[in-house]
């Protein structure tokens, strides 16, 4: 992967444009209709998402279908796992001290 996944994502426009894959494939002109930007500016931030790995990209008669790529997703999900488990352990603790004061 080409890029950090964190920089890439840190764009919001990128993380609703992952949003919009996340449901299904679609071509640019579907993203362009479903977010409300032009062409262009979504282009652009499919190149990036398309250096970083986080999206792929097939040919369909004329179009290009975009599709979500798990694989850099993993490493940020990695990165997440230890802060995870830190709330599930604040949360069963908040939970406990509950359950004592009924």
């Amino acid at each position: 992967m080409s890029g950090d996944a964190f920089a890439v994502l840190a764009e919001p426009t990128r993380r609703r444009i992952l949003d919009r894959l996340r449901r299904s494939e679609s071509s640019v002109g579907d993203l362009v209709a479903a977010l409300g930007m032009s062409q262009p500016a979504v282009s652009k931030h499919l190149k990036v998402l398309r250096e970083a790995g986080l999206v792929s990209c097939r040919t369909a008669a004329q179009q290009r279908i975009y599709r979500i790529d798990v694989r850099p997703l993993r490493a940020v999900d990695d990165w997440l796992g230890p802060y995870r488990r830190m709330w599930t352990d604040h949360l069963d603790a908040l939970e406990r001290h509950l359950d004592s004061q009924e």
